[in-house]
C-alpha cells in the first residue's frame, strides 16, 4: 500500500479483532517505523514495549472493559516517555511531540500491513492506569506509559470519519484564505 493510500485508509478501530496472532516480524516493522519518526533535536526520547504474550495482553485489555479493541487485541505497543524529561532545546523538551510523531508513523504502518488499531491515551492518564501497566511491563519509575496501541485484524469494517474539506482547515499564505 502506498503512503497516501495508507493515510486515506487509516482510522481509529475500536471493534473486536480476529483471533490470529500478529507475527513478530510485523510488530517489529511497525515499531521500526516509530523509531524512524522525527524527534526534537534528534533526542529520540520515546521508547517502546511490544506486548505479544497472550496472558499479558489479556490482563491489560481487561483493565478497560469499554474498549473492544483493547480487550481483544492480539498485541499491544506501549509508548514510553520520561516523567521528568530533560530539556533538549532552550529549556524545552519535546517528548509529547516525539511520541505523537512515532505513534502516527506506527498507525500508518499498522494500516499498510492490513491491521487495525486505535490511539489509547486519555484513559491511561486516569486512576493510575499508566503506572499499573508500567509496573506490569517493567517500566522504570522514571518513565511512564503515555500511549497504548492495540493491534489486530479487524473483524468488521470500520467507519472512517468524514474529514472537513481542505478549504475549511488549510489556506495558502494567510489564515482564512
Amino acid at each position: 500500500m502506498d503512503l497516501f493510500q495508507a493515510i486515506r485508509e487509516r482510522y481509529s478501530y475500536r471493534g473486536p479483532f480476529q483471533g490470529d496472532p500478529i507475527p513478530r516480524e510485523d510488530l517489529r516493522r511497525i515499531v521500526e517505523a516509530g523509531l524512524l519518526a522525527p524527534s526534537g533535536k534528534n533526542a529520540q526520547t520515546t521508547g517502546f514495549v511490544i506486548v505479544d504474550d497472550p496472558g499479558l495482553v489479556r490482563e491489560i485489555g481487561g483493565m478497560h472493559p469499554g474498549n473492544k479493541a483493547l480487550q481483544q487485541a492480539r498485541a499491544l505497543i506501549a509508548c514510553i516517555i520520561d516523567r521528568d524529561p530533560p530539556p533538549v532545546y532552550e529549556g524545552m523538551d519535546f517528548q509529547i511531540e516525539d511520541c505523537a510523531a512515532a505513534v502516527e508513523n506506527m498507525l500508518l504502518s499498522i494500516t499498510a500491513l492490513g491491521y487495525g488499531s486505535v490511539w489509547v491515551d486519555g484513559w491511561l492518564r486516569r486512576e493510575g492506569r499508566a503506572d499499573k501497566i508500567g509496573r506490569l511491563l517493567g517500566v522504570p519509575d522514571s518513565k511512564v506509559v503515555r500511549i497504548l496501541l492495540p493491534v489486530g485484524i479487524p473483524t468488521e469494517p470500520g467507519a472512517r470519519p468524514v474529514k472537513m474539506p481542505f478549504g475549511e482547515r488549510a489556506w495558502f499564505n494567510r489564515w482564512g484564505g
